[in-house]
């Protein structure tokens, strides 16, 4: 059994229920280049980190439109429509559960540091982490360095940290910090996907719940 003293969440599809806004935006910039429109199927299998590999899988050429300006454009349009997605159901009431027991909470994610305070505020939530950790820009190249410089800031020991997200990626962040990782199915990737990982991979609250519950001894044990 291993000591369970702090979770680390990622944001967007993990904590923030907003893979139908992302699609839904996406759709927007392919319409405008008479590309053709992006299924939520399709979506789960193409998305990936660096966010640039995904546009290209997208097919945009970046000699027409550089990154930089359609990801500009995808984040612009997203962030007017950004208090619209809400928080999975449960997610807060299991932090809420665990932080009563001395398990404390962070969030690390690809988004823009300013759009992510701005979130975490807006869902009355900031006031359960220890750290809110985004990027310096909107592009999101990936999160391994801004996951290392949270192990620095948070002193626990990552053998004590559990890492939740919904990505490949977050497994690699979490292999590189060194942290335990737990990824969700209802996020930004499918679940074929995930399955094909060495990792556990929950299709509920309740069963992730459950894991943490059988798998970690926890403050109050």
């Amino acid at each position: 059994m291993k000591a369970l003293e702090h979770i680390v969440w990622d944001w967007n599809g993990t904590l923030l229920d907003d893979r139908w806004l992302t699609i839904a935006v996406m759709n927007r910039v392919l319409a405008r280049r008479n590309m053709d429109e992006l299924t939520e199927d399709r979506y789960l299998q193409l998305f990936t980190f660096p966010v640039i590999d995904y546009y290209r899988r997208l097919g945009f050429d970046f000699e027409k439109t550089s990154f930089s300006e359609l990801g500009t454009e995808f984040i612009n349009e997203y962030n007017t429509r950004a208090f619209e997605p809400q928080l999975h159901d449960g997610i807060i009431d299991l932090m809420d559960e665990l932080n009563k027991i001395g398990v404390s909470h962070s969030i690390l994610s690809a988004s823009s540091q300013k759009i992510l305070n701005t979130l975490a505020t807006h869902h009355n939530i900031d006031h359960y982490f220890k750290a809110v950790l985004g990027q310096d820009n909107h592009y999101a190249y990936g999160k391994i360095e801004t996951g290392k410089m949270l192990i620095n800031k948070l002193g626990i020991a990552p053998k004590n940290i559990l890492f939740v997200g919904d990505t490949e990626h977050d497994l690699d962040v979490a292999n590189a910090i060194g942290t335990h990782c737990a990824l969700l199915s209802w996020g930004h990737t499918s679940t074929e996907r995930l399955d094909k990982k060495e990792v556990n991979v929950f299709n509920a609250i309740a069963d992730l719940k459950s894991w943490i519950n059988s798998c970690f001894i926890l403050p109050a044990d």
